[in-house]
């Protein structure tokens, strides 16, 4: 199962400035469970994103002097996105995400990613990176949410989730509902925070907000 958008003979974005994980092929397999509506995200899986975000942004003030294809060819070391395959198990209210692999076979590109998530266990979605690209002035111009074609993609698929990283400590999220409809943003916890909003105890801080119903 490959996962990106194709046209042309690249891989790109569509529109420019967003990420998409298109199914191309056979149809998605099914989640590991039921789809919810809140995301848990472990500590250490989100420590590793963090890690690849920086490790795959590195480079993004260095191309002030090339143009949109030469920078699309990486014809210097350039930023590049990053795609991942999440793994853990779905409630009906939540989606626990307790660690992921990369995608297999990736291609990547300033804007654009593909590759395989498949016979990946346990798996409830995928993550990709957004990448900082460089305005006029080589400040940092940072896509903070997933794209109208993350989302139309997600609502083709049968996983429970899509995340996009694009800071080092920022997320979006969208998640499946039991309906079938998609909510986004969706709040995306630490395990702690998550006991306590279930009056489990613990001492976490305040969650994302919670999403819109789309």
């Amino acid at each position: 199962m490959q996962y990106g958008v194709k046209r042309a003979g690249w891989w790109r974005r569509v529109p420019a400035a967003a990420c998409a994980a298109v199914v191309l092929g056979a149809a998605p397999p099914r989640p590991a469970a039921e789809s919810g509506t809140v995301v848990v995200l472990g500590g250490a899986a989100r420590d590793s994103m963090s890690a690849v975000f920086l490790r795959n942004n590195e480079h993004w003030n260095e191309l002030g002097d090339l143009n949109t294809i030469e920078k699309m060819l990486a014809v210097r070391p350039t930023q590049r996105e990053f795609l991942g395959c999440l793994q853990g198990r779905a409630t009906a209210d939540t989606v626990y995400v307790t660690g992921w692999q990369p995608a297999r076979g990736m291609k990547q590109l300033q804007m654009a990613v593909a590759g395989s998530c498949d016979s990946v266990p346990a798996l409830v979605g995928t993550w990709h990176t957004h990448p900082y690209r460089a305005d006029q002035n080589n400040r940092p111009l940072k896509e903070r949410r997933l794209s109208a074609q993350d989302l139309e993609t997600f609502r083709q698929s049968r996983f429970p989730l899509v995340l996009v990283m694009w800071d080092a400590d920022s997320l979006d999220a969208a998640v499946r509902r039991r309906d079938g409809g998609v909510t986004h943003p969706a709040q995306v916890l630490t395990p702690v925070e998550s006991a306590t909003r279930r009056g489990e105890g613990g001492n976490g801080g305040v969650g994302a907000r919670r999403g819109d119903d789309d």
